[in-house]
């Protein structure tokens, strides 16, 4: 069955989270988005614990599925195109920050075990450690190899990946705080690394680029603040849906099992160049390296964004081919806003989105899968001429740099104003 799975996201006890993230929420957005797994989040964090135990329950799948009772509540929001099984997976990410090698590292780790009841046995320990009620992303200050340690310790099942590899501040690779490979960080135990994150900022071509990564495993998640931000990235499988047949698919990466990833355009992640937002400076990494790694204006030291860190890591001449099938998508909020050049949270927008959703299924089938000239017919002037452009990645690209997002634009801005007149007399929003 090919189904798709979002790892990576957090609940409503995360720092910077949408306060409406409940279980409810994220099953209703995990299936408008086309969602079949969504990873939990945050299980550490015992307010979070306590509500994903009392609204989930064991399937026959052995996965985790809300109870009839919050089935219930939500069937009316999902459109009956929309509709399908949603499962979870307990997941939950731990920031290790640490000195090694002479160097502070910090080090975000996503974490994957089959049974709440594991996940409440690695808590206790967790507990004993530091605290795992503060920011949803529980800090400790030892080696992300005891972390790694303990995690198998209380599963040989488990599955331990380095999240957002490439992200300056918190990552196995960033520039401010990584390591250059796999093995300086996690020595004897780099043999449990089975996969990694690429993260926002990159996709699997870029990641390539660097041998340290061959023979792992490279999966995209949304890393989500908010429900509406699942299947930003996500993954694609086509195996049992249970967590042995996933986790035997990321280990194995074999595409007939592991089919690639929706991915986010890189050039729209928050650390894509290199920059200093205060001073509106992005930089390509040539110009960094002329400018001596300072800001031009105020002369304080540049932020190295994920490209630049991978150009100088990188040890071949150009991206591997790989089997593993990529999707780059624009969230479908994001096009209608261009197109009807009103924010995404308008009423119009919403109420388009849903519209669309009724019709043809959920958002990320539409983006990628559903046919263009299904897609002509929807009654949105230029939806199609979007995605079609989308899909060909002719967009226009506002490279995201030091904490800032990009942007992507698929229409240069005579081109949406020449219709303006025709959407403004759309019926039916």
């Amino acid at each position: 069955m090919k189904f798709l799975a979002d790892l990576h996201i957090h609940s409503r006890y995360s720092l910077a989270t949408s306060k409406y993230t409940d279980v409810e929420s994220l099953c209703i957005s995990a299936r408008k988005k086309g969602i079949t797994v969504l990873g939990t989040g945050d299980f550490t964090h015992p307010a979070w614990f306590g509500e994903l135990k009392e609204k989930l329950v064991r399937a026959k799948d052995g996965l985790y599925k809300p109870t009839k009772c919050i089935s219930g509540k939500i069937h009316k929001f999902i459109p009956e195109s929309c509709e399908g099984i949603i499962r979870f997976i307990p997941t939950a990410e731990i920031c290790n920050i640490y000195k090694k090698g002479g160097k502070t590292r910090k080090i975000h780790s996503i974490i994957l075990l089959p049974d709440l009841s594991l996940a409440e046995k690695l808590n206790r320990r967790l507990q004993k450690l530091g605290k795992t009620e503060s920011g949803g992303r529980p800090i400790f200050t030892f080696d992300v190899v005891n972390t790694l340690e303990m995690v198998f310790d209380v599963s040989e099942k488990a599955m331990f990946i380095p999240a957002h590899i490439w992200t300056p501040w918190y990552s196995v690779f960033g520039s401010r705080s990584g390591f250059d490979s796999i093995e300086e960080c996690f020595g004897a135990y780099s043999e449990y690394i089975f996969a990694a994150e690429t993260g926002l900022s990159s996709d699997p071509a870029m990641c390539r680029r660097f041998s340290g990564l061959d023979g792992v495993t490279l999966i995209s998640n949304s890393d989500a603040h908010s429900p509406m931000k699942i299947g930003r990235e996500a993954n694609i499988f086509n195996t049992v849906v249970c967590y042995d047949s996933i986790i035997s698919a990321i280990k194995k990466s074999q595409p007939e099992e592991f089919i690639g990833t929706i991915e986010y355009y890189p050039e729209e992640g928050k650390y894509y160049l290199d920059g200093h937002r205060n001073c509106r400076q992005a930089l390509l990494p040539e110009e960094t390296e002329r400018y001596g790694g300072v800001c031009p204006v105020c002369r304080k030291p540049i932020t190295i964004g994920v490209l630049h860190r991978i150009q100088a890591l990188s040890d071949k001449a150009k991206n591997k081919e790989s089997t593993q099938k990529c999707f780059k998508t624009i969230p479908l909020l994001e096009i209608l806003s261009e197109i009807f050049q009103l924010n995404q949270g308008s009423k119009k927008i919403l109420l388009w989105y849903n519209k669309l959703l009724e019709r043809f299924g959920p958002e990320l089938d539409i983006l990628n899968f559903t046919s263009i000239g299904e897609i002509r017919n929807s009654g949105i002037p230029l939806l199609a001429e979007a995605i079609e452009r989308m899909r060909k990645n002719e967009v226009i690209i506002t490279p995201g740099f030091d904490g800032k997002y990009g942007t992507i634009k698929l229409f240069k801005k005579e081109e949406i104003d020449g219709i303006q007149l025709m959407l403004n007399g759309l019926s039916g929003v």
